[in-house]
């Protein structure tokens, strides 16, 4: 049989042009390192977009899918699952919410949380109450929902028109959130860590008045912990850090371990919400999935990784303020655990096209943001290549320019 070539010119063959992939062709990862077809070795410092926390190859992982792979991948949600219910019992353990709905993606999981919501929002007994809200530059996914929550122009234009009764509150603007929401509100979406957005925080004092005016208009609060979740900021859950008390949690990314999992996670107060048929999924709750994400926070929990990421990010930071008090080009360091954003002086893509010359990957997001996501767990000493590849990238941009 032929081998397909994994190239960019095959690439262009075969796909939509939906994706601006890097020119590397990967065989296998170890630990934090991606290695490619012609066995070159890269510093991994986005973990797949947030995904693998646990990096690649981790044993832990591996057995967890193999053992239940042997035994079922696929048997519908017709049936009850060993794996779904453990994995159900461990999330609501952590939250102290109350129930949960499996699918595979966080943009399903969005997508869940605005049904939910305006099927709650129906119940109240006004006919208007239907209008979901999210925050300026946020992002929520691409699909119709979540995009219309989204509503950025790279995201919408030529999609329009998008969902009805929909709209946005400026970010950490508490004259405009006041401004915005009224009884008509179903449910304002946050992210406690804005990650596409370049590592924004949401302010205690914004989630302060959040909560208040919820308690007076009666709305819902959702959480969107899709990047943020599993660790990733030093408490399992990012709203944690500003006591959001969010009545929906959507997770997913390292939910799986790697695999397509994502859930929403909703208080008593929508607990019976939906009812049969309301809503579903094919593959959700994927036996095989469920069983790599409980092993994926079991080993977050055992190797104290939520620390590791606080402790770590610490470190990163800190490093990255000693390089920006050289370099002219890094205007500000924003960091939450292992979520970091460098604002950098031009277009943020120029930085990584030079960091996978070093054999590191880094992300760029909101034009001017490189973005680090690395593993959780991730060593010092890995994570001071990645340092002194930005130094060198820094140093040699200004050399360019004296040049």
């Amino acid at each position: 049989m032929k081998q397909t070539a994994v190239t960019p010119e095959t690439e262009q063959q075969l796909f939509f042009h939906n994706y601006a992939r890097l020119p590397i062709a990967v065989s296998h990862g170890e630990g934090v390192w991606l290695y490619s077809n012609d066995g070159t070795r890269y510093l991994d410092m986005i973990s797949g977009i947030g995904v693998n926390a646990l990096g690649y190859g981790d044993e832990r992982l591996v057995r967890a899918i193999s053992l239940q792979a042997a035994k079922l991948i696929h048997a519908s949600n017709l049936f009850m699952i060993r794996p779904q219910f453990e994995l159900a019992e461990k999330l609501l353990s952590l939250s102290g919410l109350s129930k949960v709905f499996f699918a595979n993606s966080g943009a399903e999981a969005i997508e869940a949380s605005i049904k939910i919501a305006r099927k709650w929002a129906a119940l109240s007994g006004n006919p208007d109450k239907k209008e979901v809200l999210s925050l300026s530059n946020c992002f929520h996914g691409r699909t119709y929902g979540a995009m219309s929550l989204t509503a950025k122009a790279k995201y919408v234009d030529g999609f329009e028109p998008l969902l009805p009764a929909t709209g946005m509150i400026s970010f950490n603007d508490i004259k405009d959130l006041e401004k915005q929401v009224s009884r008509n509100t179903a449910a304002v979406f946050i992210e406690a860590v804005q990650g596409e957005g370049g590592i924004h925080l949401i302010s205690q004092e914004f989630i302060v008045k959040l909560r208040e005016l919820r308690e007076q208009y009666g709305f819902l609060i959702v959480a969107d912990e899709i990047q943020a979740g599993c660790g990733r900021t030093g408490k399992f859950f990012s709203y944690m850090h500003v006591d959001a008390d969010p009545d929906l949690v959507c997770l997913a990314k390292p939910l799986g371990g790697g695999l397509p999992l994502s859930a929403v996670l909703g208080s008593e107060k929508v607990a019976d919400v939906l009812s049969f048929g309301n809503h579903g999924t094919t593959f959700g709750g994927n036996p095989v999935a469920c069983a790599a994400g409980l092993a994926l926070i079991e080993a977050i929990e055992n190797d104290n990784l939520m620390e590791h990421a606080d402790s770590m990010g610490k470190f990163l930071a800190e490093e990255l303020r000693k390089i920006a008090s050289r370099h002219s080009q890094i205007i500000e360091i924003r960091q939450c655990g292992l979520m970091i954003g460098i604002t950098v002086h031009k277009e943020a893509k120029y930085y990584v096209e030079k960091a996978l010359g070093k054999h590191v990957v880094v992300n760029a997001t909101s034009q001017n943001v490189i973005r680090l996501l690395p593993p959780l767990n991730i060593s010092r000493e890995e994570a001071q290549l990645c340092i002194e590849a930005l130094d060198e990238i820094f140093t040699e941009e200004t050399g360019e320019k004296a040049g």
